[in-house]
């Protein structure tokens, strides 16, 4: 698998679930034990729920086709901490890049009651059981929006999202983007965001950040996929 930052426009997804057997986890199970305990200190909100990550991702033209399989939350959180020990497997989630009607693009603060707390990034959540169809299907359209309702407070009427999706694969994350597109400016976006989280009882978010240029970038808190987008996302204009 190429470890290289690449970076796809696609017009289509299309994501499904297959079984596998992932020996990781069984062989580390002391460790994954101790790293939820760690993990989950103080954070009651944090819980072991069925999470899906991706066994396999292929390009086609103008396709992206991803196939994952289910795990437990804590085994996930294990292998992220543990340095991606299992090169095979990858976190690959749906993301909105959501920006203003003036360009600039809104990320938020992750939460200090979150798994990746002070991290800044767009809302995004690695897919879950409620992201599988019955007949197999992977739906990361749906998983986009409601991650941005979860943390943002936004509504499927709040904004526009592009069809077209970004790939940012930078292994083992892959980022599947849609702009997202308020119309409003980035800094009335923002304000809008901090009323509805200061309205909710556990905000995933503690605060936002406008991004306006490559000046914005802030290499301490956001992951690297992200930092590689925006370089990608500012050369474009």
């Amino acid at each position: 698998m190429n470890r290289g930052v690449q970076i796809h426009r696609v017009s289509r997804v299309e994501a499904c679930c297959r079984p596998k057997d992932w020996t990781w986890p069984r062989q580390n199970r002391a460790f994954i034990e101790e790293n939820w305990a760690r993990r989950t200190a103080g954070k009651p909100q944090m819980f072991n729920g069925r999470v899906l990550l991706l066994q396999d991702v292929t390009f086609g033209e103008d396709i992206c086709r991803n196939t994952y399989f289910e795990v437990d939350y804590a085994d996930f959180v294990a292998w992220i901490d543990k340095g991606y020990p299992d090169p095979d497997i990858a976190n690959g989630f749906a993301m909105g890049a959501l920006r203003g009607s003036d360009g600039a693009y809104i990320c938020g603060v992750m939460g200090a009651g979150t798994t990746n707390a002070g991290r800044i990034y767009f809302p995004a959540g690695t897919p879950d059981l409620s992201d599988l169809r019955p007949d197999g299907t992977v739906d990361l359209a749906t998983s986009l929006t409601r991650e941005l309702a979860e943390e943002t407070g936004l509504s499927e009427d709040d904004y526009r999202v592009d069809d077209e999706w970004i790939i940012v694969q930078r292994w083992p994350t892959i980022a599947l983007l849609r702009t997202v597109t308020l119309p409003v400016t980035a800094e009335e976006g923002a304000a809008q965001i901090r009323a509805n989280i200061a309205a909710q009882e556990e905000p995933e978010l503690q605060d936002v950040r406008i991004i306006r240029g490559a000046q914005d970038i802030d290499q301490a808190t956001m992951p690297l996929f992200l930092q590689s987008f925006f370089g990608w996302a500012f050369d474009q204009r």
